[in-house]
């Protein structure tokens, strides 16, 4: 066979990341195996499938084509991976989902609703788990999911590695740091930190960045949404931290700019986690994959997990 449907995944992902080493990262791959595939359906078909040195790829009438097959076939096969499965008896469950990130609903939402569309028999249900401990219940079975950044070691849980992020700070255009790329913690001591009404031991600015330096900030404001935030922070009331991805809109509108923590920046993972019992169910497995499928699609700066697998820690 000429055309192999990890063939197809490739062009796609190229396409989708605008370069080699992302399109790598994204399929679990070495920059060097993913150059050997492509060269090697290249041989095959005996023609160029896109430009070489030119970001994003130019593709040629050949590589255009087998992408309009890659987004008519690849769609199909998880399909039928998912009707097989029905038909196999997999295709009871419940999903009851608790977010512990606010901004989560910024690409969850979309995940829901593409999950639902092949899942329409499973019972779903979504929380926020800002007023109480998610965990303890996620281990009664009160709950079948939990979205969280801060994992810990649970017995009969296991988490899901769904992307990574960076944390950024975000400012007002006119704050004196504009302009600056980092700050170091002690430079939040005469400010208002305005963050998400949680426990500081579950937000990433004090328990990976101000608490190892024994700082405190000036003031803690909270806001229930990320708009009101950067609402906020926009109009000198403070200063916030929040995911990279979940700046970008606002990046673009240049209401706000962004600056890291520290000169090497605070990086962090969002997991997905469930219980042992649930770990191998289709319903549970193909949620997870749409999550990520979604996040890829929708959300910049995020970067793919090293995992074994591509599934755990």
């Amino acid at each position: 066979m000429m055309i192999e449907l990890r063939h197809l995944r490739t062009l796609v992902a190229l396409r989708d990341t605008g370069s080699l080493v992302d399109a790598a990262e994204r399929l679990f791959l070495t920059q060097s195996a993913l150059s050997h595939q492509l060269k090697d359906l290249e041989d095959r078909l005996e023609c160029t499938l896109f430009v070489r040195k030119t970001r994003p790829p130019r593709f040629t009438s050949t590589g255009r084509r087998l992408l309009k097959l890659a987004d008519e076939m690849i769609p199909m096969v998880r399909t039928a991976e998912r009707d097989i499965v029905r038909l196999a008896g997999g295709e009871a469950g419940r999903l009851h989902i608790c977010i512990e990130c606010h901004s989560c609903f910024q690409w969850l939402i979309p995940a829901i609703d593409r999950y639902r569309s092949h899942w329409s028999e499973v019972e779903l249900d979504l929380t926020a788990g800002f007023n109480f401990e998610p965990l303890p219940a996620l281990v009664r079975g009160d709950l079948d999911l939990v979205i969280t950044s801060d994992p810990v070691d649970v017995p009969g849980i296991r988490y899901v590695p769904l992307f990574r992020y960076e944390a950024m700070l975000a400012v007002s255009r006119d704050h004196e740091w504009a302009g600056k790329p980092y700050i170091e913690p002690l430079e939040l001591i005469h400010e208002t930190l305005i963050t998400y009404p949680v426990d500081r031991n579950r937000l990433d600015v004090f328990t990976r960045f101000l608490d190892p330096a024994d700082v405190d900030p000036a003031a803690v404001r909270t806001a229930e949404l990320t708009p009101m935030m950067v609402q906020l922070v926009a109009s000198g009331r403070g200063v916030a931290c929040l995911p990279n991805w979940a700046l970008t809109e606002y990046l673009e509108k240049q209401t706000i700019v962004v600056l890291k923590l520290g000169a090497t920046g605070i990086w962090g993972t969002l997991f997905a986690a469930i219980r042992e019992d649930q770990y191998d169910s289709p319903f549970m497995e193909d949620f997870i994959q749409t999550s990520i499928e979604t996040c890829f699609n929708n959300l910049s700066d995020i970067k793919t997990v090293d995992a074994v697998g591509g599934k755990s820690l």
